[in-house]
């Protein structure tokens, strides 16, 4: 489809299905009804609305803000590498709470609290066979 000015675009809740951002076009269209999805700053809530190559969208996913340029637009919902040519993005997402290369533990709960280890159990079934 093209715009008053000519230009290519195609459907906003089509193009996040189409990148793989939402696995139905239902969930993209519940996506954008929300009010949480911008378009080059400006919140949108219409799943009608056009994205074109150089858009910038931003929007909640998962536990990330996710801020993508639109590349360029999809002809139909292919392989996930080819759903990645359809964007750029601007700010990837932060790191996980996983330990490190430098081998520091992630930030959990800790030690001695919660469910006892292995290693605990066993040595209160020995203390309680003492007696």
């Amino acid at each position: 489809m093209e715009d008053a000015a000519g230009r290519p675009g195609q459907r906003i809740d089509r193009w996040l299905w189409c990148a793989r951002f939402s696995k139905s076009r239902s969930l993209a269209v519940a996506l954008v009804q929300s009010g949480r999805l911008r378009v080059n700053g400006a919140r949108i809530s219409k799943a009608s609305r056009n994205v074109h190559p150089g858009d910038i969208l931003t929007f909640p996913l998962g536990p990330y803000i996710r801020v993508i340029e639109v590349m360029s637009l999809g002809l139909r919902r292919g392989p996930a590498s080819e759903a990645q040519t359809l964007y750029r993005d601007l700010e990837p997402p932060a790191p996980s709470g996983k330990p490190t290369a430098t081998g520091e533990p992630a930030a959990g709960r800790p030690p001695g609290t919660g469910r006892p280890t292995k290693r605990e159990r066993r040595q209160t079934d020995a203390l309680k066979e003492g007696d």
